[in-house]
């Protein structure tokens, strides 16, 4: 009887062995030269233990100051969502580079690349100087970080589709705006869904970080609380935070179930978790895809 051949997944030669051992070696350097060590870091649990004693219980009775904060930065994210998501759109797709020629894509990527090349924070202490503090400075801060990542990842998926599709419409004699409508969204449709409810969700969590440098939004009632050692109030306004990231969780997954797979609210509301219904859906979306391909 011939005994079974193990094939090792991976094989590290000689060139992956040298390199890893070369980023281990630069990480021991990086962590001396960046004074890390062990006596450190013993000392930072013990800080960090005291910290978090002081701050629970959490005070919610300044919650007219939180309620207003965190109203504010619910409005900027979606406001900076929306408008980010507009302009996304048309560079995405001008950045396609299966539907659109080089003198085109190539703007177009370099916009998205300027996007994404700045922290938000460093993109919103440069509006503060434009505008002024407030929730603006935030918005439009928060609009061009979500220019960068929804302009990226829709190029990407629009030039993994199926080409196939998009030359069946236009032997129809369609014009290219219907080519992108009935060609091109099917597709990416889904895909897009995910993408807009996820940057929704970050935008959330980055309206704290921009508030922070007077940009509006809840991060300026945190980081008034942290330079008046209030730790009681500062657990007050992360557990809210993480409390709305967890709705903002739920309401995302709702809505990629009323676009991508059709549900009504009826159904939303009734239906039960059920794995067979689970592979089902699976594998039509896979067949529906062999589909597309042939």
């Amino acid at each position: 009887m011939q005994q079974p051949v193990h094939v090792k997944p991976f094989r590290a030669g000689v060139g992956a062995r040298l390199i890893g051992v070369a980023v281990f070696v630069y990480a021991i350097y990086a962590a001396a030269q960046l004074e890390f060590t062990w006596t450190r870091f013993e000392a930072g649990l013990g800080n960090a233990a005291k910290f978090v004693a002081r701050m629970f219980p959490p005070n919610f009775e300044r919650w007219d100051v939180l309620l207003k904060g965190l109203l504010e930065s619910l409005e900027i994210a979606v406001l900076a969502s929306a408008l980010g998501i507009l302009v996304a759109l048309p560079v995405g797709l001008a950045g396609a580079r299966n539907l659109m020629p080089a003198v085109v894509t190539w703007p177009a990527r370099a916009l998205v690349s300027l996007c994404r090349s700045l922290h938000p924070v460093i993109v919103a202490i440069l509006f503060l100087k434009a505008v002024g503090f407030g929730a603006l400075a935030g918005i439009l801060a928060l609009a061009v970080a979500s220019i960068g990542f929804i302009g990226k990842l829709f190029t990407e998926a629009i030039e993994e589709i199926s080409m196939k599709q998009i030359e069946a419409v236009r032997a129809t004699g369609a014009s290219f705006g219907n080519q992108i409508v009935y060609g091109v969204l099917p597709q990416v449709l889904g895909r897009f869904v995910g993408f807009a409810t996820y940057q929704v969700d970050s935008n959330l969590r980055n309206s704290t970080m921009v508030g922070i440098v007077g940009a509006g939004g809840i991060g300026g009632a945190l980081f008034s609380a942290f330079q008046r050692f209030d730790y009681d109030f500062v657990c007050a306004i992360l557990l809210t935070i993480i409390a709305i990231i967890m709705v903002g969780e739920v309401l995302a997954n709702l809505v990629r179930s009323v676009f991508v797979e059709g549900l009504g609210v009826r159904e939303l509301l009734t239906r039960r978790h059920d794995p067979r219904i689970d592979r089902l859906r699976a594998a039509t979306m896979q067949a529906q895809a062999r589909a597309r391909d042939d």
